[in-house]
């Protein structure tokens, strides 16, 4: 059997199938993800519980043991990590590569409301979970610095404006955000001052406590209107916890001023980011799986200039890292290592068969199959990368 037979003696049809290739080819190559190495989507998540003050030896027996307890029963877990710190537990959680990522955050969510009886009652959050891609790594980096305002409120705006709306990006997957510094009161109290008046630092924790919390007060009926009471109790300035009376000694009030001081500060000041030698706010952008992250990467770019007008203009938004450029340049690179090697097969034909029909079929056939592949690519969910491109270069010289 000829196959070459039914094309040679339909050539019209032949020319309409070659047409039809080359469009679709032409047509798919836009659409196709492009990228460093191919996409690989590992079903892996990440569980985090902060407890604030636990040492990592706390954290790891009442937080990150109950968790693990649980998760150990999800079916098609082949592989858990854990790592405790100061107030901080991460659990890393790998899946079967035949499992959804979606049902094993189901999952997942499912062990952690079973957990949830045998955890701290004072834990400030849920656990969190969060899907991540080991293999992927940001693909920009951005730098949110100010001269003039604190860190705290440079912290505010990165993390609810910049990072809301870099996420609503099409392409972006996960902004992860690094050196935090989310405004907080801390009450620094004199541990001599409170022994001398008999006051113990369970008494100054509980009387915060009770001071600040924000609660349904209920309303008030009486017979022709009913009254909603709209009262917040949370204390939001450092001069408010100031003044807080934490005992009676000898009928005289002791105030948090009289045995410390109160102050704005970070919530957590052993946490920070640094750029160009001044503290900033990291923001890392990492695309959602199959995007195109040159795309993605050139949609940030140009929304920059909107996100700076919705800021103040005394914080600075700067790029530190772009990933693109090396991709760029590699899969560039490539592309023309490929033109390169069918320009020199073409010519290495022409030199040995000496025809110019017969050099013609292999010029034209050559850049068509390379072309029809493009839409293979994308029909099977493969991405445009330094490898798919190699195993091209490799077929039109094999």
């Amino acid at each position: 059997m000829n196959i070459s037979a039914p094309f040679i003696q339909r050539p019209i049809a032949t020319a309409l199938l070659m047409l039809g290739l080359l469009v679709a080819g032409l047509v798919a190559y836009p659409l196709l993800p492009v990228a460093a190495l191919p996409n690989v989507n590992y079903p892996t998540l990440t569980v985090t519980a902060q407890l604030p003050g636990a040492d990592p030896q706390t954290m790891a027996s009442t937080v990150a043991s109950p968790l693990e307890l649980q998760f150990g029963e999800i079916p098609g877990l082949t592989q858990m990590t854990s790592a405790s710190a100061l107030g901080y537990t991460q659990i890393t959680l790998q899946f079967d590569l035949s499992r959804q990522i979606d049902g094993a955050v189901s999952d997942t969510l499912s062990a952690i409301n079973a957990a949830t009886a045998y955890l701290p009652p004072n834990l400030p959050y849920p656990p969190l979970i969060r899907k991540v891609n080991p293999a992927d790594t940001p693909i920009l980096v951005l730098g949110v610095t100010s001269d003039s305002l604190p860190l705290t409120t440079v912290d505010a705006y990165a993390e609810n404006i910049l990072l809301q709306k870099i996420s609503q990006i099409s392409g972006v997957g996960i902004v992860g955000i690094g050196g935090q510094q989310k405004p907080s009161i801390r009450i620094q109290v004199d541990p001599e001052a409170l022994a001398a008046r008999g006051i113990s630092l369970e008494d100054v924790r509980t009387v915060l406590g009770q001071a600040n919390v924000d609660l349904p007060k209920g309303t008030l009926n009486s017979p022709r209107q009913t009254y909603t009471l709209n009262t917040n109790d949370q204390l939001l300035e450092p001069d408010k916890y100031a003044d807080l009376v934490i005992a009676y000694l000898n009928g005289s009030p002791v105030r948090v001023r009289d045995v410390g001081r109160a102050i704005s500060a970070p919530e957590n000041e052993l946490i920070a980011g640094w750029f160009n030698q001044k503290r900033a706010v990291i923001l890392a952008v990492q695309r959602q799986p199959g995007a195109n992250v040159i795309e993605t990467v050139d949609r940030v770019k140009a929304m920059l200039p909107v996100l700076q007008a919705s800021i103040p203009s005394a914080i600075k938004v700067d790029i530190i890292s772009d990933r693109t450029q090396t991709i760029r340049a590699s899969v560039d690179d490539v592309q023309f290592t490929l033109l390169l090697t069918v320009a020199l097969v073409v010519m290495v034909i022409f030199m040995f068969l000496r025809n110019l029909w017969a050099t013609i079929i292999p010029a034209v056939t050559v850049p068509l199959s390379l072309i029809g592949t493009f839409a293979v690519l994308y029909e099977l969910g493969y991405s445009l990368d330094n490898l798919s491109l190699m195993a091209l270069s490799i077929a039109v010289v094999s």
